[in-house]
C-alpha cells in the first residue's frame, strides 16, 4: 500500500540470535524507528490472509499498544479490488520516543508451559492449525517449507487438527462469520469456557487462529505457541501423537 512501512517476520519480529520475541528495548526501538507514539492507531497487513501481519498483532497486543488494527482480508483483497499499489520504498518517518510496557505473557504459551500442563493432566483445548498431513505426522512441514522443519513428525498429545484456512474465505482471504467460526471450534469442542492454546510450525499461522479465538469470537483465556512445531518436534523426550 502507498506509504506502508515494511515490517519482517525474522528481523523486526524476531530477536535474530534468540529466535525469541523481541525485547522490551527491542520493541520500543522499533516502534520508535517508525514514527509510532502510544497513541497512533497501527494498522497491519499482510499476504496469505495475514498470517504475519495476525503474528504483529499478537506482538503488539502482548506489549500493550491498544490501537491497533488487522486489516481484513490483507494484501490479496486490497490487490483484487483493485486499489493502489506502489513500489517505491517507505518514506522515512520521524523517530518518537515511545514507551513500551512489559509484555503480557498470559498471551503466550511456551514449551515449559505446555509439558506442565501435560504432566498435571491440566485442562486446556490444545489446537494444531497446520494442515492435515502435518498433524497426522506424514509430513514435518509442507514442501515449500520444509527448510524450517523438524526433527520429527506428529502431532502434541490431546491436539485437535482446525487448519488454519477453514476460518477465512479463500476467494479474498476475509473471515468467515462470526457464527460460522463458532461453528467451526465448537464442533471440535473448543469453546470460551476452557483456555485454549493454538500451535502451528512457527507461530505466524497459530497466531491467526490466536486472532480469530481472541479477538473475533472473545474467547478470555488463549495463548500461542510460537515456539511450534519447530520447536516441539526437536525436543529430546517432548511426548508426540500420530
Amino acid at each position: 500500500m502507498p506509504g506502508a512501512t515494511s515490517w519482517d517476520w525474522t528481523s523486526h519480529l524476531n530477536d535474530t540470535v534468540t529466535r525469541n520475541m523481541p525485547s522490551r528495548d527491542e520493541f520500543r526501538r522499533l516502534m520508535s524507528e517508525c514514527g509510532i507514539t502510544r497513541r497512533t492507531r497501527v494498522v497491519l497487513y499482510g499476504a496469505n490472509s495475514n498470517w504475519f501481519a495476525a503474528y504483529a498483532f499478537w506482538l503488539l497486543t502482548m506489549y500493550g499498544h491498544q490501537r491497533v488494527s488487522l486489516m481484513e482480508g490483507g494484501s490479496l483483497k486490497w490487490v483484487n479490488e483493485g486499489r493502489p499499489i506502489s513500489n517505491d520504498p517507505p518514506v522515512g518517518s520521524r523517530l518518537k520516543p515511545y514507551r513500551a510496557q512489559r509484555p503480557d505473557l498470559t498471551h503466550r504459551a511456551t514449551r515449559a508451559y505446555l509439558l506442565e500442563a501435560l504432566r498435571e493432566k491440566s485442562r486446556i483445548g490444545i489446537v494444531d492449525v497446520r494442515s492435515h498431513e502435518e498433524f497426522a505426522g506424514d509430513l514435518t512441514a509442507l514442501a515449500y517449507l520444509a527448510q524450517e522443519g523438524a526433527m520429527r513428525a506428529g502431532h502434541i498429545p490431546g491436539a485437535v487438527n482446525v487448519p488454519w484456512e477453514q476460518s477465512v474465505n479463500q476467494a479474498n482471504g476475509t473471515l468467515k462469520t462470526v457464527e460460522e467460526l463458532t461453528r467451526l471450534y465448537e464442533s471440535v469442542g473448543v469453546t470460551p469456557e476452557s483456555e485454549t492454546v493454538v500451535y502451528c510450525r512457527i507461530g505466524e499461522r497459530a497466531a491467526h487462529t490466536w486472532f480469530v479465538l481472541s479477538q473475533v469470537l472473545g474467547y478470555p483465556k488463549v495463548r500461542n505457541y510460537d515456539g511450534s512445531w519447530v520447536e516441539w518436534g526437536s525436543i529430546v523426550g517432548a511426548p508426540i501423537e500420530r
